[in-house]
């Protein structure tokens, strides 16, 4: 592999959304991220150092679902529960995708105002 060219980090992640105020009050207000600064078309969230991009698609081209975002946290059902009682609508409750080694992986997926999915994810210790 040439020593020339190497991807350092993931800068910017990218969700099209279709109303701006409602998508922002979503990711602000019921999932919590930190808005940074926000255009008429943009809104830029910060998530534990990765950049979110909110934008209203330029061209029917970029008018598509985005990728599945994995939400980390520390206890699902919890977080489950908070955002149930802020309206989210969710796809399927907690549930176990899978264990590795001494660990069990977590997942609730979840619609945003876009109909984009996305899941709060947890890795729990095996219970002994």
């Amino acid at each position: 592999m040439s020593s020339e060219f190497q991807i350092k980090s993931i800068g910017q992640v990218s969700i099209r959304v279709h109303d701006m105020d409602v998508a922002t009050r979503f990711y602000q207000e019921t999932l919590g991220l930190t808005l940074l600064f926000q255009t008429s078309n943009m809104a830029f969230f910060d998530c534990n150092g990765i950049r979110i991009l909110l934008g209203i698609p330029e061209e029917p081209r970029f008018d598509h679902p985005s990728s599945v975002f994995y939400f980390n946290v520390d206890h699902i059902n919890s977080a489950y529960e908070t955002l149930i009682n802020r309206n989210v609508q969710f796809l399927s409750t907690p549930h176990k995708i899978a264990e590795m080694g001494q660990t069990e992986i977590w997942m609730a997926f979840f619609h945003d105002p876009d109909h984009n999915v996305h899941a709060l994810m947890s890795e729990v210790p095996v219970s002994q």
